[in-house]
């Protein structure tokens, strides 16, 4: 106890460091790990993170993913379970190819979308790899359909006793930066690694689910809602309380019930403050929640990707006060906020590169993270992955990364949408 409270006291003494930083690229201290949960980011600022990109071979700031995948596969004595929408990372694919080699049973998992036939790919290709292995490998037409709505899991199960999950595909663009373009630097993204058997076995369950009898079997794999419905879970692991769901949830069941239920609940437990950095933001319930909090006097921070950021049906819109009809009509529901807030918008990234986040730090105590975007297809359509943390210790890692994006942001409502919310008003005659 008293060593969670000296690290919860280094913590809050960070803190006040951290928002002192005038320069957001400079090198900061590393943070102390969680010994049960672990947290690295691509684009982390500290001093010991940096590596040598080993494809594009130059040397960058942040944490190597695919190196601490490749660890935690090296790690493995009887089994890895791989769900994750997108492959083709060859370093993984060789660890995997080589534990498969020396027995340990590996069986993958992928998105349909993502999962082309063997002679379509390159010999260097990683998935090319994994297939001239055989290493058992489906996707999500094993139930016998042409495929779910996504299969956007992001998850690995070691030997029964470690999850590996976060928000990285295994992919060039989602962990280094996109070899034909030397400026990007990868998604910006982030990987948990959580020691816990109790953890592991749920998603073993939600592995076997989606894998059923494996490949070429009697397609009894189960994706999307044909998966049973699930409530969340809640365990202790070390000093965490870890809450965990997975989508989809069928729109025929209360909101309530379903995975963005569960975000606005645990969003409505804040006391001071809400900082979002989100890939998508499209539930109009979340955001309905977020002003509930806000008229409270929660400070409420919010970065959205700009591909999705300024769309008709993005809530960042209703956040800022404003409107964007769609074939001249609004959003169902559409509810701008009365008091706009002036800390919403969008990070600066090399170009190329995506805000690939969908995490919440809340109260820098609680963390809302996963594979799930907060939007109604990984609602009820997705297979998807939702973790809510409470750990100080862990909540601030999140809260560097986000003071790195938000930072550099643009915040506010860029003119060109200014124009554009004009131009559609006058045309539709709103």
């Amino acid at each position: 106890m008293l060593k969670f409270i000296g690290l919860s006291l280094t913590i809050i003494v960070s803190f006040f460091s951290l928002n002192g930083c005038k320069n957001p690229t400079e090198s900061l201290p590393p943070l102390p790990q969680d010994p049960d949960i672990q947290v690295y980011f691509n684009h982390n600022q500290a001093k010991n993170a940096e590596y040598v990109e080993p494809y594009r071979k130059f040397k960058r700031q942040g944490d190597n993913l695919e190196g601490i995948i490749i660890e935690q596969i090296n790690s493995a004595n009887s089994t890895i379970y791989l769900a994750v929408q997108e492959f083709n990372l060859s370093k993984i694919a060789r660890a995997l190819v080589t534990k498969y080699k020396a027995g340990v049973k590996v069986r993958i998992i992928l998105e349909n979308t993502y999962n082309p036939n063997q002679n379509t790919l390159p010999n260097s290709h990683g998935l090319a790899i994994l297939k001239q292995a055989k290493i058992p490998i489906i996707d999500d037409r094993e139930d016998g359909s042409k495929g779910s709505g996504l299969m956007h899991h992001k998850f690995m199960v070691i030997d029964q006793q470690k999850v590996i999950t976060g928000s990285a595909n295994y992919t060039l663009s989602g962990i280094h930066g996109d070899f034909k373009a030397p400026e990007t630097r990868g998604n910006a993204n982030h990987l948990l690694v959580i020691n816990s058997s109790e953890l592991a076995q749920i998603f073993t369950e939600e592995f076997n689910y989606l894998w059923g009898d494996g490949v070429g079997g009697k397609k009894d794999s189960l994706f999307g809602l044909k998966k049973p419905l699930r409530q969340d879970k809640i365990i202790s692991i070390g000093d965490s309380i870890v809450k965990l769901k997975f989508s989809p949830t069928s729109s025929t069941k209360s909101w309530q019930q379903s995975t963005n239920g569960l975000i606005s609940e645990t969003l409505e437990n804040a006391n001071n403050s809400i900082d979002l950095a989100l890939f998508v933001f499209a539930d109009q319930g979340i955001a309905n929640t977020l002003e509930k909090e806000f008229l409270k006097g929660v400070k409420i921070r919010a970065l959205i990707d700009p591909l999705f950021a300024f769309r008709y049906y993005s809530e960042g819109l209703d956040l800022l006060g404003v409107a964007l009809p769609n074939k001249c009509r609004y959003e169902k529901d559409n509810n701008p906020w009365q008091k706009p807030l002036k800390t919403v918008g969008i990070p600066t990234l090399p170009q190329g590169d995506k805000l690939h986040h969908k995490f919440a730090v809340i109260d820098n105590l609680t963390i809302i993270t996963g594979s799930h975007n907060w939007s109604s297809s990984a609602n009820h359509i997705n297979d998807e992955t939702l973790l809510i943390i409470s750990n100080p210790i862990l909540a601030k890692h999140f809260t560097r990364e986000f003071y790195r994006l938000y930072s550099q942001a643009k915040l506010g409502i860029p003119p060109r949408v200014k124009s554009k919310i004009s131009e559609e008003k006058e045309k539709c005659n709103l």
